[in-house]
């Protein structure tokens, strides 16, 4: 419990300022369907409260965001780029031999040109030390690590289609479907989806199938219409309307954070967490997810395209609701500094060795420049 400082307050966010067990539900105004029922979605993360008892958090200064590394004196005491380094490594190995190059030749050529195009492996790394975390092995959580991955990559081949946000590159590269056309592109995403699933529940080892398949159905909501389509379907029908603080944060818990959640979440299951910690590790995935978003808002409209390694302003160019946008930058990166503390202050619960990756983890994603 290293930390002494008090969580800071936004009041315009659900995720931040509602109870547990609050209900999100649909901006059903964006939908374009008029038949769509809504459902409700329930925010775990908890509102900074005004009693007795406060958890004590570092509070990030809005000039330090996003400009130089954030520095806390009572982190613990760890090689962060040397961790994400070895774990990255690790990850990018493993995905290597998940989809080597075999017939038909040109479907798996798609495939591995996003999926092992250079990156820093966020979510899975996320996973593997959220397994550690709750006292498992890396390796438990391995094959989930590389199928977050997979899924990860197979929404971003999709997303940059001219049907969806249209985009010639990603990670300093032109974008899958400008590389092999549209009808391959699409299917190269296809087959990362089903292989994700299959990878899982083919090559995870010394776990019980009841948590195996615990995690799949935790993976399988991330991604589908609870989720990141859910979150992509409403962020289409938003471009060019007005759309409310409280519109932007649902179609990015969904489209961003589900899936940074499923990665912790996930990993905890596999690593054997306890009731109690997968929804501590729950609530700090959240708010990362959301904070991962608002940065990158922020950087799209502060960065090159060369610095971000995919097209910058390409948010502004359509229309599109974004946190500066709505906030400006200065009170964004002032929202960011929130999440982050809150994201913190559910590590507490944990021993400050295991949790080190994690507290700079999402330290990292907040001051990260691309």
């Amino acid at each position: 419990m290293a930390f002494s400082a008090t969580i800071p307050f936004h009041g315009n966010s659900k995720l931040l300022s509602n109870p547990l067990n609050t209900v999100l539900k649909y901006p059903t105004k964006l939908l374009p369907f008029t038949n769509l029922k809504s459902a409700p979605f329930k925010v775990q993360a908890r509102y900074a409260s005004k009693s007795a008892h406060i958890v004590q958090v570092p509070v990030i200064q809005t000039e330090d965001c996003f400009t130089e590394p954030l520095n806390f004196p009572n982190l613990p005491a760890f090689k962060f780029e040397e961790y994400m380094l070895m774990k990255a490594n690790h990850v990018n190995k493993a995905l290597e031999e998940a989809v080597p190059l075999r017939n038909p030749i040109k479907i798996h050529e798609a495939m591995r040109y996003s999926l092992l195009a250079g990156c820093k492996r966020v979510r899975p790394v996320l996973c593997i030390s959220s397994c550690e975390l709750v006292g498992g092995e890396g390796s438990l959580a391995m094959p989930m690590a590389c199928a977050l991955e997979m899924i990860h990559t197979m929404s971003l081949i999709h997303d940059d289609l001219p049907c969806m946000d249209d985009d010639d590159l990603r990670r300093g590269k032109p974008t899958n479907h400008k590389t092999f056309g549209e009808d391959t592109a699409i299917l190269a995403g296809d087959a990362l989806l089903s292989l994700a699933f299959e990878h899982v529940a083919a090559k995870t080892r010394n776990v019980s199938a009841k948590r195996v398949v615990r995690a799949i159905a935790e993976m399988g909501s991330a991604v589908g219409s609870q989720g990141l389509v859910a979150g992509q379907i409403v962020d289409l029908a938003s471009e060019g309307k007005d759309v409310s603080l409280s519109d932007l944060e649902y179609i990015h818990v969904h489209k961003t954070a589900k899936l940074l959640e499923a990665a912790v979440v996930c990993g905890a299951i596999m690593g054997g967490g306890d009731v109690i910690e997968i929804e501590k590790v729950r609530k700090y995935a959240r708010s990362l997810g959301l904070l991962f978003q608002v940065v990158d808002d922020v950087l799209d409209v502060t960065k090159s395209s060369k610095e971000l390694g995919k097209t910058a302003g390409k948010d502004l160019v359509s229309d599109k609701a974004t946190y500066p946008k709505l906030m400006g930058i200065e009170n964004a990166k002032k929202f960011a500094g929130e999440l982050v503390g809150q994201a913190i202050q559910e590590l507490a619960y944990f021993e400050d060795d295991r949790a080190a990756p994690l507290y700079h983890l999402a330290i990292y994603i907040a001051s990260r420049q691309n």
